[in-house]
Parts: C-alpha cells; structure tokens; sequence
C-alpha cells in the first residue's frame, strides 16, 4: 500500500505541548512507496484561478439572497441608491454593515476598469473575479498543508474536485457570507492541520473565528473537531502543556473578539445604536419564537444529500465512506498503524460529517448552507481515493482479490473513474451557464446611448427573484417592482434621507439608520412595494411553455401593442424539460430522443412603446433594438 508522505519520511519538529507516538509523522498508513508527483502551489492557484474567473463571468447567479441582501446594500453604499430587506431595517439589524462594506471597498477598483463606460457592470465582474482570487489564494494554501501533511497526491486530488466540482464553480465566486466563511475555514483548517515548527491554534481559531464574526456565526462548529482534539493531547500531557493550551486559545480569542469589537462599531456607527450583529443572528435563527427561518420553507432530512450529489456528483460518496475507509484500514493492517496518528485523520475528516449531521437536523434548508464543508467534503473524497488507490495498487499476494485483478484494468478503472467526474462537472456546469444565464446577459443594451433615459424605471414582475442587482443598471435608472403572484414580502428603496420633517439633513447614509416602513420578520406582503406598471419604461419578463398567463403575470411578450422587444434570450422551462435535461447540458441534435431534450422558453428585456415621430410621411424606426433568441 502506497505511503502517504512519501518513502523519505520526513519528521517535523512539534512543539513539546503535544504529545506524539513514536515513529514517523504521518496522519494515515504508510508504506515504502516511490515519492508521490508533487505540484507546485504556483501552478494549483493559478488553475483555481482561471476556473473561479470563467465562473465569474459565466455562471449565473443562484440565490436572490446574494443580490439583496449583499450586492444591493453594497451598491448603496458605492451609488446611494438600492434594495434594501427587512434583514438591514434598524429594527431588526441582523445584516452586518461592516461585511457589505468591506466588500464596497473592493468593487471601487472597478471603475477604473471600464474606462468611463458602463463602469457598475465593470465593478460587478471586477468584484466576482476579486472573490475568486481571495478563494482560489485559501485554497492554495490548503493545497500545500494537505501536500506537506497528508500526502501531495491526496493534494492534487483536493484540486481536482476544487477546480473542476459544479458546487464550488458557483460557490467560490459568491458574494454570500456562507462563501465569506468557506473561505476562512480553509484557511482555518489550514492552519489547524499545520504543526510544523509549532501548534497554529491560535491561527486557526482567528481564521474561523472571523468569518464566524463577519460572515456567518454558526460556521465556527467548523473549528470544534481541532480544539478538542487539541484538548485531549493537552489532558494527557503534563500542567505545562495544559497552561500552552488555555495560552493558545487565549490569544485566538483575543484576535476574534477584537474583529467583534470593530465590526460592532462599524456596525454600530450605521445604524446609529449599538447593534452586535452576529448575536442578532443566532437569537433570530435559534430562539426566535415568531417562526424564524422556517417562514421560508423547509426541506426533507435527504435534502443535502441530493444537493450535494448534483453539486460533487461521485465525490460525495467517496467523502461519505471516507472515515469508514480509514478506520477499517487502520484495523485490517497489522503493521505501521499508530492510534495517535488515526486519531489525528479522524479529527482531519470530521469536521464534513459534524456539518452535514447540524444542518440535516435543521428544517429550513438552502442550498448555500452547505458552502463551508465544501472544502472538507473535497478533503475526505480525497483520503478515500487515496486509500481505495493504496489498496488498488498493491501486489501483496495476501490481499486475494486486489492481486488477482490485471494492473491494467486496475488502471483503466481509476482513469475511467477520474474521467466520469470530470464529464458529470462539465455537464452539470454547462447546463446551468446554458440554461440560466439569460439574466447576467440581459442588461447590456440598456447602457447603449440613445436607448435609456435620465430618469427611466425599470420594473420587475414574476422575476423579481432573477434580478442581478443595480449594478448592472445604468446609473441614472432605478428598478421598481409591479404586482405578480407572489405575496411575500419584497425589498424596499434605502431611505432618501433627503430631509426629516423637521426638515433635518440626514447624512451618512441615512438608508442604514432610519426606519422604513412596511417592514416586517413575518414575510407579510407590502403593497407599498408595488409601482404601477404604466410608470415602467422597461420590462424584464419571461414566457416559457408551462407558464400559466394571469391577470397579475400577463404574457407582456406577447403584449406588442405597448411593449417591443429590445432583447431576449432562450431559458430553460425546467417544468417542461425532463429530468435529464434539468441536470444538465444536453445538446440540440435530431439524435437526441425527445424525453431527454431540453425545452426553452423566451427570457426578454421590453420597452414601453411610445408615439413615433413621424418623418416624410413615415414612422422614424427606433434606434438600437436587438433580438436575439
């Protein structure tokens, strides 16, 4: 069986608060093996790089949560102007302005980038792909931990499913706390796994910590399976390495509490009371006693199951059978097994399973709450690959069943293995960039001169829930919502805060401290969200196959008497299309049976038609209308 770190092992000098076996340093088995393909960290960046950028441009985005709730508050705080949820109302206060902050900070630059021209979709793209770079650079960094401390093939696998994988493809990119937190829990695993030249627990509780502080408070069960495994070495060493301990985490607390400590001023200073945002959260998620998150759906405990199957497709069991894997390794083996070193892959494998088992066990269930296991769930399919190739590859005439297989079918298998994720991620990946990615595109003509107007309205009906933010509108041109058959609760317009009735100035971003109205935890409806479809001088609508045309969702494409199209684009009617079709990309040949064909519908931008001057005797055309699809 195929060692894991190499035939040269190396032994690392460990602080003396932790006490090891004898022998060698590694987590899992080992046996005399050449040293395993090494890859250099430059080269897995710059591969989880370019693929985190294609997502950037190309891939959708999945949740109105992200555009609402995050890239909206940061338009506001960049343009003055934007959505604004009930979560940010001063009387809920259960979004952090410090995060939508930070994060203004970074879209700046991208204005420099679109040169005067179209420069909020500029700082759009410019924002994704900065999100991609700060993923892909706490990715790399797991990369080498896991090389240095693991093994480099297990490395090279963790990149594969990485960069290839449909779940991190949407994930990496975005701007969503649970991505924020993805984000430094690799870095806190990182930090965790890396005992050379001293315990990093005071590293690693930092990196967990802030992104439990400013992004999402429950991702800090994330670090619970390296603190106590860091608690039961120090139980059975001596006082010295108890007093180390408590020192240790001291000083990660200390860090933690003073990103608590700025994030509550900054928070603070918005909304103009003292608002501790993360407490907000748990009290609302947990002890609400009005309903909580479960006002927005519940989901059945197999949920995350099948999500994580379309988003890891083949890993995902590999990372279910990965700690069974290695304890069965650990007691089938005679020899070269340490209970310590087991131990310490245990704790390495665990943090997916604890994840997984909290949120199953959680009503309300969205897709995005998984984004910090993702890591670990890449992780332990990697482990389990390992294991399952050490086995493969042997010659040992004592395992009977392995020997007696051909080393080039054993080959063929893995390869072809390897080869099948590959082709389900591109299927998967593909379809979701083909099938829904109509809004992203369908914004550019509304920045062409001559089209749109100081002052238009842009309104959304029935696909409110697809709009990708302000960002991507002219600067001079707000959206307003119209009445369809939803009858939740809708987002507001920040406050103006042009004047008080005391005809007070408000300054300093007013939209974050006074009190909107209509406003609510409950997801009641408001009807003063609502605009007059005759005040809207474009449209956004989709007409698909299986839509039913009511009085409050008309068929506006269909409507050529007061609306013309400007663009429209084919979606995917995911009612109508199989199931085969709705996982992923099918292609548009005669061969293709019906059943597994892909059926679309028409996703349009509209213009409210108006009377055309007439020249010479004729109706002038207007200018700049594309149709495409």
């Amino acid at each position: 069986m195929a060692d894991v770190s190499g035939s040269n092992v190396r032994r690392r000098k460990r602080p003396s608060s932790v006490p090891v076996a004898k022998s060698s340093e590694a987590v899992l088995p080992q046996e005399a093996s050449p040293p395993p393909f090494q890859l250099r960290p430059s080269v897995a960046f710059f591969v989880l790089f370019a693929s985190h950028v294609v997502a950037a441009f190309y891939h959708p985005i999945q949740d109105c949560d992200e555009v609402f709730n995050f890239y909206e508050p940061s338009h506001y705080l960049n343009h003055g102007h934007g959505f604004q949820t009930w979560e940010y109302s001063p009387v809920y206060a259960i979004r952090s302005w410090a995060y939508a902050g930070l994060h203004a900070v970074f879209v700046t630059p991208g204005k420099l980038l679109a040169f005067g021209t179209e420069t909020k979709t500029a700082e759009f793209y410019f924002l994704r792909i900065v999100l991609g770079l700060f993923c892909a650079s706490c990715e790399t960094r797991l990369f080498t931990r896991i090389a240095a401390v693991l093994n480099p093939r297990i490395a090279v696998t963790f990149l594969l499913i990485m960069a290839t994988s449909p779940g991190m493809f949407h994930a990496s990119i975005s701007y969503l706390p649970s991505s924020f937190t993805m984000y430094t829990t690799m870095l806190g695993m990182a930090a965790f796994m890396d005992w050379r030249g001293g315990v990093r627990t005071a590293q690693g509780i930092f990196a967990i910590g802030a992104g439990a502080v400013l992004g999402w408070p429950f991702a800090a069960a994330m670090a619970l399976p390296f603190l106590l495994e860091e608690v039961m070495l120090a139980s059975i060493s001596d006082r010295q390495s108890l007093l180390d301990l408590v020192w240790r985490f001291l000083d990660g607390g200390v860090r933690v509490l003073l990103v608590l400590v700025s994030q509550t001023a900054v928070d603070s200073f918005f909304y103009k009371k003292l608002v501790v945002v993360p407490f907000n959260i748990v009290w609302y998620n947990v002890f609400s006693g009005n309903g909580g998150p479960d006002l927005y759906g519940t989901e059945s405990w197999h949920f995350y199951l099948r999500n994580l199957f379309l988003n890891f497709h083949l890993w995902l069991p590999l990372a279910l059978l990965s700690m069974p894997l290695l304890i069965a390794q650990h007691f089938l083996r005679t020899k070269g097994n340490l209970k310590t070193s087991y131990l310490r892959g245990l704790v390495f494998l665990s943090p997916f399973y604890l994840w997984l088992a909290i949120f199953t066990l959680q009503p309300h269930k969205e897709e995005r709450f998984m984004y910090p296991a993702y890591p670990a769930l890449a992780l332990n399919a990697a482990v389990a690959l390992h294991i399952l190739l050490a086995n493969s590859g042997s010659t040992d005439p004592r395992r009977v069943v392995v020997s007696k297989i051909p080393i080039q079918l054993r080959f063929v298998t893995i390869l072809g293995f390897v080869f099948a994720c590959l082709a389900l991620s591109a299927f998967r990946t593909l379809g979701t960039m083909t099938a829904y990615n109509a809004p992203l595109s369908m914004y550019k003509p509304l920045h062409r001169p001559g089209l749109a107007q100081q002052g238009d309205t842009f309104c959304l009906g029935k696909e409110w829930y697809r709009f990708p933010s302000h960002y991507l509108l002219p600067d001079s041109m707000r959206a307003k919502f119209i009445k369809s058959e939803f009858s939740g609760l809708l987002p507001g317009q920040f406050h103006a805060g042009d004047s008080g009735q005391s005809g007070q100035d408000f300054r300093f971003f007013p939209g974050a401290y006074l009190e909107p109205s209509g406003m609510n935890d409950q997801n009641r409806e408001d009807l003063g969200k609502y605009t007059d479809i005759k005040h809207c001088n474009f449209l956004v609508d989709s007409f698909l196959p299986s839509m039913e045309i009511t009085k409050l969702e008309p068929h506006y494409i269909a409507d050529e008497e007061h609306w013309e199209r400007v663009k429209c684009l084919p979606f995917l009617d995911a009612t109508s299309t199989g199931i085969v079709g709705r996982l992923g990309w099918i292609p548009d040949l005669p061969f293709v049976p019906k059943k597994f064909r892909q059926v679309y519908g028409e996703y349009c931008l509209l213009k409210r038609k108006t009377k055309r001057p007439v020249v010479e005797g004729r109706v002038a055309p207007v200018p700049n209308i594309e149709i495409f699809g």
